[in-house]
């Protein structure tokens, strides 16, 4: 059998052109890529309530999918409007009194010598980690034009992922190389790796946050409502999670001489803020899709680095599609070999 022939050697030249192309294009476009994966995102979340306004409704594909996006703004870019306008100034004041910072870092650092609280602080690596982190915040804030951007092009694709929304998924199908029951396999993981880290991360985030907010006030911490926020999304950080917040606090109350509250504290956010996550894990998160944490955490150290924040999502979704495809590949492959 000739391999070599000349219809195969056009077959390849031609897939290679397509790869080229296709890898140019990414290439181009991978600091859109996040809007793109929000898009995906948003159809996924939105596409049954789309096509219940149009076809149980009778409303116009056009005005279903105005409203729909319009709802979306609401919900999703308004909040996260909102936070970066609650934080962003706090952040820049917090750059420009870098001396603050670091007498700051020294005296805490003294107070835990002389106290009986058994941590040491060496003052120089904690500086240098703080200079660390503050030089690479305005590059944070300078990517707050690159998400606008994204969440412009993220509405202005959807719409036209509604309005198209079944021919759209025909010709999406007609390139998925699966039988048709593998095919639904994928569709039906991806829906619930979507709800399961688009909808469930942000109500666990919210929820924890809402309960630490409680916490710090009840303890006298100041500045309670951001700080609460903060540890909210930090929960969603793998391992670690909102410990990355309350944790220093309590030291700080420690040192400071408030030891009443810093116990209290410590055992609230143990107690309360944790329980909290652990009984929404296992009620809310389980009912809008039971993945195994093992898959959303190494898909999430994965995913960030690769999508940026859309990361939480399509990490753990990445991470799915390899074991599914090969479950997938044992059981159209293996009886034929």
């Amino acid at each position: 059998m000739n391999l070599l022939n000349t219809n195969n050697l056009k077959q390849l030249g031609l897939l290679t052109i397509i790869i080229l192309m296709v890898l140019t294009i990414i290439g181009q476009m991978s600091s859109f890529i996040p809007g793109i994966l929000g898009a995906i995102t948003l159809y996924i979340l939105l596409r049954n309530r789309y096509n219940k306004l149009v076809k149980e409704k009778g409303w116009k594909k056009w005005i279903a999918a105005t409203v729909l996006i319009v709802l979306s703004i609401i919900l999703f870019a308004v909040p996260v409007f909102f936070l970066f306008q609650a934080f962003i100034p706090k952040i820049n004041q917090l750059l420009s009194e870098t001396d603050l910072i670091q007498q700051t870092v020294k005296d805490l650092a003294k107070k835990l010598e002389e106290s009986s609280i058994p941590i040491s602080l060496d003052s120089k690596q904690i500086l240098s980690l703080v200079q660390n982190v503050t030089s690479e915040v305005p590059a944070i804030l300078g990517a707050t034009a690159n998400m606008l951007t994204n969440g412009v092009l993220a509405f202005f694709f959807l719409y036209f992922m509604l309005v198209q929304s079944e021919q759209m998924e025909k010709e999406t199908l007609a390139f998925v190389p699966l039988k048709a029951a593998n095919a639904e396999q994928v569709w039906k993981a991806t829906k619930t790796m979507v709800y399961s880290n688009a909808v469930g991360i942000p109500l666990l985030a919210a929820c924890q946050g809402l309960v630490a907010i409680l916490g710090y006030w009840i303890f006298g911490v100041e500045s309670y409502l951001q700080l609460g926020v903060l540890t909210g999304i930090f929960s969603i950080v793998p391992m670690v999670g909102c410990a990355i917040v309350w944790v220093p606090i309590c030291i700080y109350l420690g040192v400071t001489g408030h030891t009443t509250e810093a116990i209290g504290l410590c055992i609230y956010s143990i107690v309360v803020t944790g329980g909290v996550d652990n009984v929404l894990r296992f009620t809310l998160l389980k009912k809008l899709g039971d993945v195994h944490p093992i898959i959303t955490t190494i898909g999430i150290i994965i995913g960030i680095p690769l999508f940026g924040f859309m990361g939480f999502i399509f990490g753990p979704l990445l991470v799915s599609y390899m074991l599914l495809l090969v479950k997938i590949y044992r059981v159209e492959y293996s009886s034929s070999t």
